[in-house]
C-alpha cells in the first residue's frame, strides 16, 4: 500500500513538458516527381537551434496548396493546424509551437524554395546524311544535309550555299561545288568545305568567290544573289545551355588572297569556327534569326564559341571551345525554345564579303555541343 501511495504521488507529482519544438517536417503528396527533385526532398530533419524549414522543388513546382505534417516535442501543440493545407506561393507560412505546459512558444517559418537543377547533355552532330539536290529540272546537282532528330528521322537544320553557287555553275560537277562530302572523315563521313571561283558569272557581279560553308540554319536562295549577306540566316531554336563546342577539322588555306576585284593581296587566308547562342525574339516580340551582316554583334545574342585563329592542320585535330557568356539564360525563356543556336564553319572567314583564297580548305567532322538542361 505505502509502495502505491508512493508511484502514485510521483505520477501526480511530474511536471508537464516545457519544450516547443519541431523534430522533424514532411510533405506527403500523391505524385511527389512532380513537385520535388527527389523523394527524400519531402521531408526535413529539424536541428534544435534552427527555426527557418526549407523544402526544396522543382522551379515550376505550384505550392499554392500544400499540408505539411511535423513531429514535436512531446505535449506540445501547433498552429495553423497540423497538416493543414497552406498557401506557400505567397512566401514562407508563420507556424507557432506551444509547449505542453502552455508556457513557451516558438516561432517557426515554413518555406518552399523554387530551384533550379541543371544535369549536363551532350548533343552531336554527325554528317552521315545527306543527297544530291537541285534547283529543278536540268540545273546543276549538288549535296544537301539531312540532320538526325532524336526520334530517328531526319529534318532539314544543316544548310550551305551551294544553291546559290549552282546558279553560276550548271556545268560543274556535285564534287565540284564548294561544300562536299568527304568520305574519310575522322569518323565515317567528314564535311569538306572548299573556297571556289564563281566564274565569269561571279566576276561580272564583283562576287568572285564562294567560300565552302556549312551552318545550322536556313539559305535563302530568293537572296542569294541580290543580298547575299542576308540570304544565310543563322540558327535553330535550342532548349538547353550549351557550354562547350567540340570537334574535328583539317585546314589547309589557299596561296592566293583575292580582292573582290580579283587582285591578289599579301594576306593568308583564315578560317572560320564559331558557336552562337541567341533570343530569336526582340523587345516587341518580333521574331528573329541572325544572318551574315550581324551573326557575331546583335544585341540578342548572350553567348559565343569562336575558335579565333584556325591553325593550319594536315591531320584530324580536336577543337574545343568554350562558351563565353555575356547575359543570364532566363530558363522560362529557353523552355519555350525563345533561344537559337547557330554552328557556323567556313573555308574562308570573310567568304560572305567575298574575299578570301581558292583552294582554301576546312574539313569538319563529329561535332558536339555540351549543354546542361533542367533536370525536370
Amino acid at each position: 500500500m505505502a509502495a502505491t501511495l508512493l508511484l502514485g504521488s510521483c505520477i501526480k507529482d511530474e511536471p508537464l513538458n516545457a519544450e516547443a519544438d519541431i523534430l522533424s517536417a514532411a510533405v506527403h503528396v500523391d505524385n511527389p516527381g512532380e513537385l520535388f527533385y527527389h523523394v527524400t526532398d519531402t521531408e526535413r530533419m529539424v536541428p534544435s537551434a534552427e527555426t527557418t524549414i526549407t523544402f526544396t522543388v522543382k522551379r515550376k513546382a505550384d505550392v499554392s496548396a500544400l499540408a505539411p505534417r511535423f513531429a514535436l516535442t512531446d505535449g506540445a501543440t501547433i498552429q495553423p493546424a497540423n497538416g493543414s493545407v497552406q498557401d506557400f506561393s505567397n512566401g514562407p507560412v508563420v507556424y507557432t509551437v506551444t509547449s505542453q505546459d502552455g508556457a513557451w512558444t516558438r516561432r517557426y517559418e515554413v518555406a518552399f524554395e523554387a530551384v533550379a537543377r541543371m544535369e549536363r547533355d551532350t548533343v552531336s552532330y554527325d554528317f552521315e546524311h545527306f543527297e544530291l539536290t537541285s534547283l529543278g529540272e536540268g540545273a546543276a546537282k549538288y549535296y544537301a544535309w539531312k540532320s538526325e532528330n532524336e526520334d530517328g528521322t531526319l529534318g532539314n537544320d544543316w544548310a550551305t550555299g551551294n544553291g546559290g553557287f549552282s546558279i553560276a555553275a550548271w556545268d560543274k560537277s556535285p564534287e565540284e561545288f564548294p561544300s562536299v562530302p568527304e568520305a574519310n572523315g575522322y569518323d565515317g563521313y567528314g564535311v569538306k568545305l572548299t573556297t571556289r571561283s564563281t566564274g565569269a558569272l561571279g566576276a561580272m557581279m564583283n562576287m568572285r568567290l564562294a567560300a565552302g560553308n556549312l551552318f545550322y540554319g536556313d539559305f535563302d536562295l530568293e537572296n542569294a544573289l541580290m543580298d547575299p549577306l542576308h540570304a544565310t540566316r543563322f540558327g535553330k531554336p535550342f532548349d538547353r545551355k550549351p557550354l562547350r563546342f567540340t570537334g574535328y577539322y583539317k585546314y589547309q588555306p589557299g596561296k592566293e588572297f583575292w580582292d573582290k576585284t580579283g587582285h591578289v593581296l599579301a594576306r593568308p587566308d583564315s578560317a572560320d569556327v564559331y558557336a552562337v547562342f541567341y533570343r530569336n525574339h526582340d523587345d516587341r516580340g518580333n521574331a528573329v534569326t541572325l544572318d551574315g551582316e550581324n551573326v557575331k554583334t546583335s544585341e540578342l545574342i548572350v553567348a559565343m564559341a569562336d575558335m579565333g585563329y584556325v591553325k593550319p592542320v594536315d591531320e584530324w585535330t580536336e577543337f574545343d571551345v568554350t562558351f563565353a557568356y555575356s547575359a543570364d539564360i532566363d530558363l522560362d525563356v529557353l523552355s519555350e525554345r525563345g533561344y537559337s543556336l547557330a554552328l557556323v564553319f567556313s573555308s574562308s572567314k570573310d567568304g560572305a564579303s567575298f574575299l578570301g583564297a581558292p583552294g582554301s580548305t576546312l574539313y569538319i567532322d563529329k561535332v558536339k555541343v555540351i549543354c546542361e538542361k533542367e533536370d525536370e
